[in-house]
């Protein structure tokens, strides 16, 4: 099934995916380099960027995660596709 959104979503889903693939690295480096400061900086940062990008996201087109981690407008938006996962 074929999903057409505002090119709006697939940026702010972009967006998300980069800040993402950056977090993962980061906890991947500072599991082997605990003490690492300048690494522990900027991973913070980017899991503000991240908290910052998502509130965005989720205002503009639904929850990103279920089980009590996304607020939901109604009525019930997990029933709204296209899922993120899904484009």
């Amino acid at each position: 099934m074929e999903h057409t959104m505002p090119e709006q979503f697939y940026t702010m889903l972009l967006e998300l995916q980069e800040v993402d693939f950056v977090l993962v690295e980061l906890t991947l480096y500072l599991d082997t380099h605990p003490r690492d400061t300048q690494a522990i900086q900027q991973y913070n940062q980017c899991a503000q960027k991240r908290m910052h990008l998502a509130g965005r996201f989720e205002q503009h087109f639904g929850p990103l995660k279920s089980f009590g981690q996304s607020f939901t407008r109604q009525p019930w938006q997990w029933i709204d596709t296209p899922w993120p996962w899904q484009v």
